[in-house]
């Protein structure tokens, strides 16, 4: 027998998978621009390789995992809660990620950083 909550889990599950693949494939999208600026790697069919088969699989399963289990230990506390919650977990989960594979010191980038990076944003890195 069918419940409203197992409707709304449905529909939790389903938006967790749906907004861990997009910042997954953001994310990479970000990272290979930022090693294409930089050269960094061996070359753009490797990188691009790297990021296809391990990166965007692997972030899609680390953030929907984290989704669910942020929903929940959060519960049924008021919505307004419940989004930060997850906005704030999922981005540093994003950074943390973004940090680790971000690319190193290069001719091209001198400071690890390429050209097009807005000044204003800080530089993923621990």
């Amino acid at each position: 027998m069918k419940t409203e909550n197992d409707d709304l889990r449905r529909l939790h599950g389903c938006l967790g998978a749906a907004v861990s693949l997009t910042l997954s494939l953001l994310t990479a999208l970000l990272l290979g621009r930022s090693w294409t600026a930089c050269d960094v790697g061996v070359n753009n069919a490797a990188n691009g390789s790297f990021l296809t088969l391990l990166f965007i699989p692997a972030l899609w399963t680390i953030l929907l995992l984290t989704w669910l289990a942020t929903g929940a230990l959060v519960g049924n506390r008021p919505r307004l809660l419940r989004a930060g919650a997850l906005a704030a977990t999922l981005l540093t989960v994003l950074w943390c990620a973004t940090a680790t594979f971000w690319g190193y010191p290069t001719p091209a980038c001198p400071n690890g950083t390429p050209p097009w990076w807005p000044s204003l944003l800080p530089t993923p890195g621990f």
